[in-house]
């Protein structure tokens, strides 16, 4: 992926009198992967270290409900997207907005099919301009989306679960040794090789959550005597928290179980049919 992100920041914002003809860069990149494993942070990332001007876009800003505002919405926007180059368009949750024509429940509504046929119009167009536009897409459910949509996104790139060393990262980073806030001091005492271990299959944001739990339990033991604090004095009194143990976290663990359990091997499987290297 940073191969991928470096290449079009030299195209972009370094070198990209140097790329053109069959050198040109592509237009469009699809992230794709499981929930929470930071694919929309990743995109706002490479639009600021591309230094281009990003427009973020999510199926409630571009779909209306009155005739032919959709369609509309979607040319403004590539309008403004040149206007603005070089620029970056992020369309989040792609399978929201390009699912696979035809294939909805009773037929799909009239005003859906012409703000997709406007969107692969629109991208038409970019792969046939020189402007400095791009596209990027991020999307839970690759498998839904429209062929024609896929076509177009010439780069589609895997945003894995975390692997062992990121997820060791991750638990280290949000639970620390020692972490203070404001007048609470939260310490730790944890196997961080053996959670890690443990944590297989769970998404960075599953990650923060069983972190976020494990913290909580030493803070709600003391919840009887911050209610009895006199509301009028403005110091917290002092508090010793419990250490937070390799203990308290599995047993957290063992309740919140990865919200991408089941999608691994179809992931894998989409990746072998689609990737675009």
């Amino acid at each position: 992926i940073n191969s991928e992100m470096r290449e079009l920041a030299a195209v972009v914002s370094r070198y990209p009198q140097l790329f053109t003809g069959i050198l040109s860069p592509w237009k469009g990149l699809l992230l794709y992967g499981p929930p929470g494993t930071g694919k929309t942070l990743l995109a706002k990332a490479v639009a600021t270290e591309c230094k281009t001007t990003f427009f973020n876009i999510s199926a409630s800003t571009i779909v209306s409900k009155w005739r032919g505002d959709s369609e509309k919405l979607v040319r403004v926007l590539f309008e403004l997207a040149r206007y603005h180059a070089p620029s970056t368009i992020f369309l989040d949750e792609l399978e929201s907005v390009m699912s696979q024509r035809g294939t909805a429940p009773g037929g799909e509504h009239e005003g859906s099919l012409r703000m997709k046929t406007e969107l692969l119009v629109q991208m038409d167009g970019l792969a046939r301009s020189e402007d400095l536009v791009f596209v990027l897409a991020a999307s839970n459910l690759p498998w839904e989306l429209d062929y024609a949509m896929l076509r177009r996104l010439e780069k589609r790139i895997l945003v894995d679960l975390p692997s062992q060393e990121a997820r060791q990262a991750m638990i280290h980073h949000w639970l620390p040794p020692v972490s203070k806030s404001r007048a609470l001091e939260l310490r730790t005492d944890l196997e961080y090789s053996v959670l890690s271990q443990e944590t297989e299959g769970y998404s960075g944001s599953d990650i923060k959550l069983v972190c976020r739990e494990a913290a909580m339990r030493p803070v709600r033991k003391i919840f009887s005597a911050l209610e009895n604090h006199q509301a009028e004095n403005s110091h917290l009194p002092g508090i010793q928290l419990d250490t937070v143990t390799t203990a308290d976290f599995l047993d957290v663990l063992a309740h919140t179980k990865p919200s991408a359990k089941n999608l691994t091997q179809r992931y894998s499987a989409w990746q072998r049919e689609f990737e675009s290297v």
